[in-house]
């Protein structure tokens, strides 16, 4: 059995967050457990309302998964506060995680952040050098680097930047630049791979990066090389986002399950 840990904020809304990477899990054969690092009141529209776990508390959970089941892989989403930060990238160097997926969530879909700029530094110096992936978004590349990402010469950029920082591995998601393709860039200290699909105009794209994160998390748990993973992953994104629907009044789900079953059936 294949085992996948997420240390992640509740998403009420069930989209984002640990709902959406343990339904990844899932669907991609893999035993799911959670760490829960902030619990929000949250669905469609945004982000009402937050309580971050005391870091002691977070550091119990991780015990007592880690002691007991043990993770084959590792993904980091919301993790709130730099003491939580910390308390998480102590845990990991302590049970010797090496599959780890650092998906550095600085702010919700809505506009809501969820990670104070006080916590972007200990994110840098200290889990970013555990990570195997880091799989920031465009906005969260310019928010670590400073720099203007308007092109894929930029993005290769900002990835180089973040891979002087420690991970092994830095994929830039490119979903939100402008053009008829959704380009991601993975960069490994030597090489660059262009990952590539057509874009979808759907507004179903509530916990895309959570989805693709846990995902590739999955993958790898299972065994597979990063950049074959990238490349499932986000083929994997690709059909969720096209099953999604419009649960709420805002951003719509995806449909984390659709290899198996469509929401239309009985």
């Amino acid at each position: 059995m294949y085992k996948a840990l997420t240390i992640a904020g509740s998403d009420s809304g069930g989209g984002a967050g640990l709902q959406a990477d343990l339904k990844t899990f899932a669907a991609l054969k893999v035993y799911g457990t959670s760490v829960i690092t902030s619990v929000t009141a949250q669905n469609t529209r945004g982000v009402q309302g937050r309580y971050d776990i005391p870091a002691h508390f977070v550091a119990q959970q991780l015990d007592s998964v880690l002691g007991d089941i043990g993770a084959d892989a590792v993904k980091t989403g919301m993790l709130a506060n730099a003491e939580i930060v910390s308390t998480v990238a102590t845990k990991l160097k302590e049970y010797g995680i090496n599959r780890l997926v650092v998906d550095p969530v600085f702010v919700a879909k809505s506009g809501h952040f969820l990670l104070g700029p006080d916590a972007w530094e200990v994110l840098k110096e200290e889990l970013f050098p555990l990570a195997l992936v880091v799989t920031p978004n465009l906005d969260e590349a310019e928010a670590l680097t400073g720099l203007s990402i308007q092109s894929e010469k930029d993005m290769v950029e900002a990835a180089q930047r973040i891979w002087d920082w420690g991970p092994k591995f830095v994929v830039v998601k490119g979903g939100h630049l402008a053009g008829e393709e959704a380009v991601d860039i993975l960069f490994d200290g030597k090489e660059v791979l262009r990952f590539s699909s057509p874009r979808l105009l759907i507004s179903n794209t509530h916990g895309t990066g959570c989805t693709f994160a846990a995902a590739i998390t999955a993958l790898l748990a299972k065994g597979w090389g990063v950049p074959e993973a990238v490349g499932r992953a986000k083929e994997y994104l690709r059909q969720a986002m096209i099953a999604g629907r419009p649960v709420g009044k805002g951003y719509g789900c995806l449909h984390h399950l659709a290899p198996y079953y469509s929401w239309e059936d009985d």
